[in-house]
This record gives structure tokens, sequence and C-alpha cells, in this order.
């Protein structure tokens, strides 16, 4: 009994999650979601930039990584604060 209990709860919580949800232009949740996926990004800029490679190979990917996500985070509206 505990089996099928548990199953039907996992089934919720998946159709739960597979719902869309709302998007609202100018919600307080979109721009706190702005907010994490430019912390996020700029994290990933700095993690990028503190590595130090003598592979050449490496220091293409990295610079290839790093204007990615520098084009991302100028999609977002971020500038660098120097």
């Amino acid at each position: 009994m505990s089996k099928g209990w548990e199953s039907k709860s996992v089934e919720e919580q998946q159709n739960v999650a597979a719902m869309p949800k709302p998007v609202i232009k100018g919600n307080v949740s979109d721009d706190a979601e702005k907010k994490r996926r430019v912390q996020a990004l700029a994290m990933q800029r700095e993690r990028i930039l503190s590595e130090r490679t003598a592979s050449p190979h490496r220091r293409s990917a990295l610079s290839a990584a790093l204007i990615d996500i520098e084009e991302k985070l100028s999609e977002l509206g971020w500038t660098l604060h120097l």
C-alpha cells in the first residue's frame, strides 16, 4: 500500500513541476530570476578569469567561454564595475 501512495506523490510532484509558470512582465520574481542569472554568470566569469593554464588549447577554450558569458551578461544589462 505504501508503494502506491509514494508513486502517486511522485507523479503529482512531477505534474506540478511540469506545469508552465506564469510569466508577467515586471514581476518581482522575474527581477529576482534576472538578478540570480546575472550573479551566476558573473561568478562563472570570475572563475574563468582566475584560472591559469599553460595549455594554448585550454586558454582558447577559456577565452571563448569568457566571450560567451560576457555576451550573455550584456544582454541582461550587466556592465563591468571597475
